[in-house]
């Protein structure tokens, strides 16, 4: 048995296991690591797991090194601060080779053994000169990186409609599935400014209670369905899993909110015409 623990590397970068060597990490701290060439600096975003060899993610793991120190903290914020030049260079650099690409971000490693540069583009790029090209003014190693939108949101940050901090540069490791049904179950409106998040995408979030409001949906009869109920019979116009109610047109101007408890126990919506 070994600890093994998750790190984010630098400030928006991927997220890897680690082994921690013995040492104990809080949620949030910021440490250095061995990366595939050099150190590299990132921040914790778990807590500790033991797992046998077996069970390592069929990786080859690499350590921790240590918490970040004083000086460490100086490194990586003169790398942050040098983030601005390296946009600058690539930028005319891209302009210059014609490529249809968008820089979003550039950083480099801790060690300052590799440049990372981060782009969005509708297609492939061949960017091989390119790549030369930086190589050549800067002498260090290369990487330029094709992201989604999504990635992109999360790089860049932001504000979501609910007024609080991206979720997806907060706190998601991993970004999931997120489909239109999921919205439909949530009775949200379909429209593409109301469920869609800065990436242009749909709202991570609506997948946070999805499976709770499918699970509350399973007892609602389906929107336009005619249904007899204790003020009589009408049409379902809308349901609210989470009240478990739904909302009935019974015609001449009456809307009426009926509870499945309303509807009588053990008869549900058998009552549902079909």
């Amino acid at each position: 048995m070994f600890e093994i623990i998750q790190i984010q590397l630098r400030t928006s970068g991927e997220i890897r296991y680690f082994i921690s060597g013995g040492m104990k990490f809080d949620v949030g701290e910021k440490v250095i690591v061995e990366a595939d060439r050099g150190l590299e600096y990132g921040t914790v975003v778990t807590a500790l797991e033991k797992v046998t060899p077996i069970a390592s993610h069929g990786k080859l793991l690499r350590k921790i090194i240590r918490k970040t120190n004083p000086w460490d903290e100086e490194q990586i914020a003169k790398n942050k601060a040098k983030t601005k030049d390296l946009m600058g260079v690539c930028e005319k650099k891209i302009a210059e080779h014609k490529l249809p690409m968008k820089l979003v971000d550039a950083e480099y490693s801790f060690d300052r053994s590799k440049i990372i540069f981060y782009f969005t583009s509708e297609n492939r790029v061949d960017f091989r000169n390119l790549v030369k090209n930086l190589a050549s003014i800067f002498r260090v190693r290369i990487e330029l990186r094709q992201i989604g939108v999504r990635d992109e949101a999360r790089l860049l940050g932001g504000l979501g409609s609910c007024g609080r901090e991206l979720c997806c540069m907060a706190f998601l490791k991993n970004f999931e599935p997120v489909t239109i049904k999921m919205a439909k179950v949530q009775n949200l409106p379909f429209n593409p400014s109301k469920i869609s998040g800065l990436c242009g995408r749909l709202m991570c979030c609506l997948g946070y209670e999805y499976k709770n409001y499918k699970e509350a949906s399973k007892n609602l009869p389906k929107v336009g369905k005619e249904i007899k109920t204790p003020h009589g019979k009408g049409k379902v116009i809308a349901l609210s899993p989470l009240k478990k109610s739904f909302t009935v047109d019974l015609g001449e101007g009456k809307i009426k909110e009926v509870s499945v408890e309303d509807i009588g126990k053990g008869e549900g919506i058998c009552h549902e015409k079909k």
